[in-house]
């Protein structure tokens, strides 16, 4: 059976320097995958390729058995990929209740839309707290559990996620990483995970790819690679 994401051979530059050199990556209905990985390793680029905000040069990408390289943004979220970007993009004078609403602005189904914004609501009770507050008076922990339930409006069957304890407390990086868990184990949601925080990431996750220079470099079940002393060294600190 194939894999409900795949990335094959895919190549990616900008302008005349590569961004992705060969890399294949493989996610499977209902799995977490981490990609992990120095700053421009190529693991940001590999979203970007996935939701066709880049174009890629050669290879392909196939979800659920579907060509997506080469179709529009839109039309990909349309197909049930939803993207969490790096840097919490709220919408920062419109309140938090309308921030959410614009994550379902492609559904018709108005009491499915009523009961997402309820179980977001529920994910993350800090966010029903200050439904009706302009959402860049919140803290960044709060916008980027905001921008998380936002994706999760478009009821996805991919959530895409760049960085996101980038910039958060301790304490709430603890937070949206439990959710994540919750995420995939409780709705069904399967999770690409684009992470600096190599620890964390491959704690949640069930499967990591390790990137270095626009390359796959290390490769493997979450569990194996952090006992791995390649990945102890290069991206854990040395040690576990």
């Amino acid at each position: 059976m194939a894999p409900m994401l795949s990335l094959e051979n895919v190549e990616l530059y900008y302008d005349h320097v590569y961004a992705l050199k060969g890399v294949s990556v493989a996610l499977e209905a209902g799995e977490t995958v981490a990609l992990i990985g120095a700053n421009g390793a190529g693991k940001s680029s590999i979203l970007r390729a996935i939701t066709g905000l880049n174009r890629i040069r050669k290879g392909a990408i196939t979800f659920e058995g579907q060509r997506i390289d080469g179709l529009d943004p839109a039309a990909i979220v349309k197909l049930g990929i939803a993207m969490v970007p790096e840097g919490r993009r709220v919408f920062p004078l419109m309140s938090v209740r309308d921030n959410l609403m614009m994550g379902a602005f492609s559904r018709s189904d108005a009491a499915g839309v009523r009961a997402s914004l309820d179980d977001v609501l529920h994910r993350f009770p800090r966010l029903k707290d200050r439904l009706r507050q302009a959402a860049g008076t919140m803290s960044g922990g709060e916008q980027q559990m905001l921008v998380i339930g936002r994706a999760l409006m478009a009821k996805p069957r991919l959530l895409l996620l760049d960085e996101p304890s980038l910039g958060v407390a301790p304490k709430i990086v603890q937070d949206i990483a439990r959710s994540i868990v919750a995420i995939n184990r409780d709705e069904g949601v399967s999770v690409l995970l684009v992470e600096q925080n190599s620890r964390m990431a491959l704690r949640i996750s069930h499967r990591a790819y390790a990137l270095s220079t626009g390359s796959i470099a290390l490769s493997g079940l979450s569990a194996d690679l952090v006992k791995d002393e390649r990945v102890q060294r290069l991206y854990l600190g040395g040690e576990v």
